[in-house]
């Protein structure tokens, strides 16, 4: 390897200095220094473009997994009214008092801290909503967090945004590899049991998974979102309220 690239290692490292004399060169050295630059061309041209995409690779904007310590930049806003005192994604009511979050891809229950990069104050929240849903922003602070990190006024910031924890609810659409189909949410048990037993006689995958004090009913377990919505589609045709979730 050295071998083949020893000339192009020369050209790049050992030109001679300015104003130095020139060594006389022979035609045959000639032919090998116009052999090796078109090589000498094409190498600069490959780094260039690994550079370039080594750049873009550090700079995304989302994760490509969720894990402690991952981050992530781009523009934060943070929602108040209309929404206080409505339920999030996470079943809990919205208090803009509160330090929490809304993300789209991150698993409800994670805690991040949250960075402004205008002027260095720092936040940390608990993910239990999903949004924003405003292209080129990646996190929704509530009113309380807006306030530590002084965004209320502009309403946006450029931030950084670092997993301290991760939650233990299903992740939004784009980070989970897993779906199941729930057709039903019951307290008593014997309900549950009763909505298995009618889908098991179309399903051979009917699960009755206890919550708490919730018994859910679901069916399926599934690699796309496409394919566990297909199913959704069916049994919403029965007049079943099915939807799709995203398994951790």
């Amino acid at each position: 390897m050295w071998r083949k690239y020893g000339t192009v290692m020369r050209f790049f490292f050992f030109r001679p200095a300015a104003g130095a004399p020139a060594r006389p060169v022979s035609p045959g050295a000639i032919r090998s220094q116009q052999a090796t630059e078109p090589q000498a061309a094409r190498l600069r041209c490959w780094i260039l473009l690994g550079a370039v995409a080594l750049l873009s690779a550090c700079a995304t904007n989302r994760f490509e997994k969720p894990r402690v310590g991952a981050a992530q930049r781009g523009i934060a806003s943070w929602y108040g009214e209309p929404f206080h005192g409505r339920a999030t994604a996470s079943g809990e009511i919205y208090d803009m008092h509160q330090l929490t979050a809304a993300h789209k891809e991150l698993p409800l229950g994670t805690v991040v801290k949250v960075r402004n990069l205008e002027n260095g104050k720092t936040v940390t929240v608990r993910v239990n909503d999903r949004g924003p849903f405003v292209k080129g922003r990646i996190i929704d602070l509530s009113l309380g967090a807006a306030k530590q990190i002084s965004m209320v006024g502009p309403g946006t910031a450029k931030v950084e945004m670092t997993v301290v924890r991760l939650g233990s609810g299903p992740p939004g659409p784009n980070m989970s590899t897993r779906f199941t189909v729930q057709v039903g949410a019951f307290q008593e048990r014997v309900n549950a049991e009763r909505l298995r037993e009618e889908l098991a006689a179309d399903h051979s995958d009917v699960e009755l998974i206890r919550d708490g004090q919730w018994h859910r009913v679901r069916v399926g377990r599934f690699s796309s979102q496409s394919q566990a919505d297909e199913v959704r589609k069916a049994l919403r045709r029965k007049g079943l309220p099915a939807m799709v979730i995203a398994l951790n």
